[in-house]
């Protein structure tokens, strides 16, 4: 990584720090927890309004994009997203992957994805994969703007980006922090309300987002997070 890139991400690494800690102050507790019915920064959300139109079904459906049952809860391995208004509920367990979770508080639909990579060089016609955060976030997208929204209605928040690189190995990949890098850039880009964050150190998360009330609960983990499924993608070109 070149020395203005790695300086790119010292930066982004410390206001991701800032942002955390204003998170953390902003909800009263240490954990970027929210109740769906505040933002910390104002009054508290009116009541939902009825949905307006069931969620479109317009995106190309694939093996990493989850469906689920009206009160089903979903969870996400490495690499899956979920978007809609029929689950319960959306959790994961985070490492040096990067969960980011989207909800509309009066259409009472969002999702989440679990990316494990920021990017990669895609060969023409290959399709995308949810385990590069760009083509998960894409897919994000694009199930937004089928269901007729605009992402500056969503309420956001970001966790994981963990360093799971064991001591004395000498890869100094940093996909954590590239992994965070490239969901600011998403949240910045297209205005999401950030509501929540935690990322990086070295510690496992626990990710459950309630889509009736756009609660996101985050648990840190004891000890350090485990060694994820990344090794063996680390060597493909563009990651």
């Amino acid at each position: 990584m070149s020395t203005p890139e790695r300086t790119t991400l010292v930066e982004r690494m410390a206001q991701a720090r800032a942002r955390t800690a204003a998170a953390r102050g902003s909800h009263g507790h240490g954990h970027g927890h929210n109740n769906g019915h505040s933002n910390g920064h104002g009054p508290a959300q009116r009541p939902a309004a009825p949905v307006a139109k069931p969620v479109a079904a317009a995106v190309q459906a694939s093996y990493w994009q989850l469906p689920a049952q009206p009160g089903e809860d979903v969870f996400l391995m490495p690499g899956q997203l979920h978007f809609g208004d029929r689950a319960a509920t959306i959790k994961t367990l985070l490492g040096s992957c990067v969960a980011l979770t989207l909800w509309h508080p009066t259409r009472r639909l969002g999702g989440m994805c679990h990316y494990l990579l920021p990017s990669r060089t895609r060969a023409g016609g290959e399709g995308l994969d949810g385990r590069y955060g760009e083509e998960a976030l894409d897919v994000l997208l694009q199930h937004i703007r089928a269901s007729g929204c605009s992402p500056k209605e969503f309420h956001a928040h970001l966790y994981g980006g963990a360093d799971t690189m064991p001591e004395g190995s000498g890869l100094k990949f940093n996909v954590g922090e590239r992994n965070i890098e490239q969901g600011w850039t998403f949240v910045d880009r297209h205005g999401f309300q950030l509501q929540g964050v935690d990322v990086g150190e070295d510690v496992p998360r626990t990710v459950t987002l309630r889509l009736a009330s756009g609660e996101v609960e985050m648990k840190r983990g004891a000890g350090k997070a485990p060694q994820s499924q990344l090794l063996p993608m680390l060597g493909r070109k563009g990651t």
